[in-house]
């Protein structure tokens, strides 16, 4: 199968679906690599790298798009990729469907077989493809909330640990999985006060036993969370609902109980934000303000740091990627039941449930 690569286009998105390390393990299986020129540079890779373990590079993306059986991607194409997509084709990327109905459309008008880095699942109910990114960006997120407490950035002058004798800022985490863990524990490294909220009592002891003390828990519901942002510094939204659009759990009037310059980050943007107030923002302009609360929206933060997370994401992609080349999109969602959760469109339709009732398709 030929599989081609395009750079990606999306505003400061960095990272690249397939590392030359990547790319050498579908030519060792027999497949051939196109890579558009340029794609490697934001990990560092020249096309003389990609070129050295055998790959094509050609000029443009419509050459890419015009050639390849397969587009190994990053983010969700745009519309000026959408419309080369064509019924023979695999997409294999992040899509994020539920909020972004005009992609969907276009997907189906294309034929495209499109596979969902984020709703391919693991044996345990897991989300292998979208854990590495959740990984970083949980990390990012208090990387990214300390930026934007800094005075000169607009925030509150507030430092995540304190010092001896003045209090550390407090953290709220809501959401206790992947990116909510990872926010804690650099949180926690930070020496900040941090709580988590989740809705799930066995994962709450879990982060109990995890934290010892160094952050603590809470049940999550409406009056929860409505305290515990109230007496918070950053508060960082990580609900996932997989595939599906992210549930609204803090209001815009609960905005008004918010200290003054308090930060939201919120990292469940990509699939429609966990606050009422969230619309998506690019590296370029991270943030704004609503009833003087700091947003940040960024919908690409791994792309921030595209060598870890190109990596980081191959890493997990590869082997689903390989059966998806090696068999075919049909025979390989045929023999495992869990990439076949990952095809969100094929042959004109939606093809994930949840997904197509979060469009309301």
């Amino acid at each position: 199968m030929l599989v081609g690569v395009p750079k990606e286009i999306k505003n400061h998105e960095y990272r690249v679906g397939l590392t030359p390390e990547a790319a050498r393990e579908y030519i060792a299986a027999g497949h051939q690599v196109m890579v558009q020129t340029g794609a490697g540079l934001g990990i560092s890779k020249t096309d003389d790298d990609y070129r050295a373990i055998g790959a094509t590079i050609v000029d443009t993306a419509e050459e890419v798009f015009a050639s390849a059986q397969m587009i190994v991607k990053v983010k969700e194409p745009q519309p000026s990729e959408w419309v080369q997509l064509r019924e023979d084709q695999i997409l294999f990327t992040y899509l994020h469907l539920a909020p972004d109905p005009d992609q969907a459309r276009g997907l189906m008008e294309s034929g495209v077989s499109a596979v969902a880095y984020e709703t391919v699942t693991a044996p345990d109910g897991s989300l292998p493809l979208l854990a590495p990114m959740s990984e970083v960006a949980g990390r990012l997120s208090i990387e990214a909330s300390a930026h934007s407490s800094h005075a000169n950035n607009g925030g509150r002058g507030i430092l995540m640990g304190g010092v001896p004798g003045v209090l550390p800022a407090k953290v709220v985490v809501i959401g206790g999985g992947v990116v909510g863990t990872q926010a804690a524990r650099m949180a926690v490294g930070l020496g900040a006060n941090v709580e988590i909220l989740d809705r799930s009592l066995p994962r709450i002891r879990e982060l109990d036993d995890m934290f010892q003390g160094r952050a603590t828990t809470r049940y999550s519901n409406a009056g929860t969370i409505e305290d515990a942002i109230t007496q918070a510094d950053v508060v960082i939204g990580a609900v996932l609902v997989p595939g599906a659009s992210a549930p609204r759990l803090v209001s815009r009037e609960m905005l008004g109980l918010m200290k003054h310059r308090a930060v939201l980050v919120d990292v469940a943007i990509d699939q429609g934000g966990c606050f009422e107030t969230s619309k998506p923002t690019t590296h370029e302009d991270p943030t704004y303000l609503v009833d003087d609360v700091i947003h940040y929206c960024v919908a690409n933060m791994p792309g921030a740091v595209p060598h870890t997370s190109s990596y980081a994401l191959n890493n997990a992609t590869l082997p689903f990627g390989l059966a998806l080349a090696n068999k075919g999109v049909e025979k390989a969602c045929a023999d495992d039941p869990h990439l076949a959760l990952g095809l969100n469109v094929h042959k004109g339709k939606i093809a994930n449930s949840v997904v197509s009732e979060s469009l309301g398709f």
